[in-house]
């Protein structure tokens, strides 16, 4: 990154203004992002019993100043969905007679996106989606990531899950299924049995570069994708507090209304927290 006073050097205008215009994007960020760890530390010393007059010492200002830092700025817990434009790849599948990939979301996996974008606009994200077509080839290696819906349309993702120590979504001749790798213990879809309930996966995930990780939501059905969207909705706070950007896994419960399968009643998480190495 340039310095000021290379900036001045620049003795062509254009490029002068061109390269201020992008630095000046750049600190703003990088000014935004601080605030927001700033926030989240100071939250977790008073959460530690710490007063505000005791934070105000600390930070060599006035109480009223700490106060306004407290309730101003980016809420720390954006940070569990990203940090710039969030990307919701959604994997989709052909229709009978249609061929369009934008025509193949199912209701429940935009639903999701919705729930999400609504999501990170209220923490000061922007959103958008993009459609992965048959046969699921979705780009991992790249920031501010959520992929939506489970390895039956994105295939690549039961072997990215792999890296998964606690959870894992496997098929046998029965179906899809997550299943705990050390214990063998299962969550088969009760949708599967008649009842009006799914299971969804909730992790984050390491990408295939290595540079960095993904949020993935993956419901054994498309019930399960939407109702996991709506936890991470209904816990966002709870579970930045928990996990910040670290890896972790667990399953949602999610139940759905008898008439219209769309409308998701509850959601509830079964297991832990995963937490993963690394």
């Amino acid at each position: 990154m340039k310095d000021l006073a290379d900036v001045e050097a620049l003795a062509d205008a254009r490029e002068r203004a061109l390269t201020a215009h992008k630095l000046i994007d750049e600190h703003q960020a990088a000014i935004a992002e601080l605030s927001r760890v700033r926030r989240g530390a100071l939250e977790e010393l008073l959460a530690g019993n710490m007063t505000q007059s005791q934070l105000a010492d600390m930070l060599d200002m006035s109480r009223s100043r700490v106060s306004q830092l407290l309730s101003a700025g980016t809420r720390p817990e954006r940070a569990f969905l990203g940090t710039g434009k969030v990307t919701l790849a959604i994997g989709g599948k052909f229709e009978i007679g249609r061929s369009d990939p934008g025509a193949v979301l199912s209701a429940e996996a935009f639903g999701a996106y919705e729930i999400l974008a609504e999501l990170a606009r209220t923490v000061g994200l922007d959103a958008a989606y993009e459609v992965v077509p048959p046969p699921g080839h979705v780009h991992l290696n790249r920031p501010n990531l959520i992929v939506l819906t489970n390895p039956r349309l994105l295939p690549f993702l039961s072997q990215v899950m792999e890296a998964d120590p606690h959870l894992r979504y496997v098929e046998d001749d029965r179906g899809w299924f997550i299943r705990e790798p050390d214990t063998g213990k299962e969550y088969r879809s009760p949708r599967d049995e008649g009842e009006r309930a799914d299971y969804g996966y909730l992790g984050r995930l390491p990408r295939p570069d290595g540079k960095g990780s993904f949020l993935y939501i993956a419901g054994t059905h498309a019930q399960g994708t939407l109702g996991t969207a709506r936890y991470v909705a209904e816990n966002l706070p709870e579970l930045y507090r928990e996990l910040k950007s670290r890896r972790f896994s667990t399953v949602i419960l999610c139940r759905f209304d008898a008439k219209d399968h769309r409308k998701i009643t509850s959601t509830e998480r079964v297991t832990p927290l995963f937490k993963h190495e690394g």
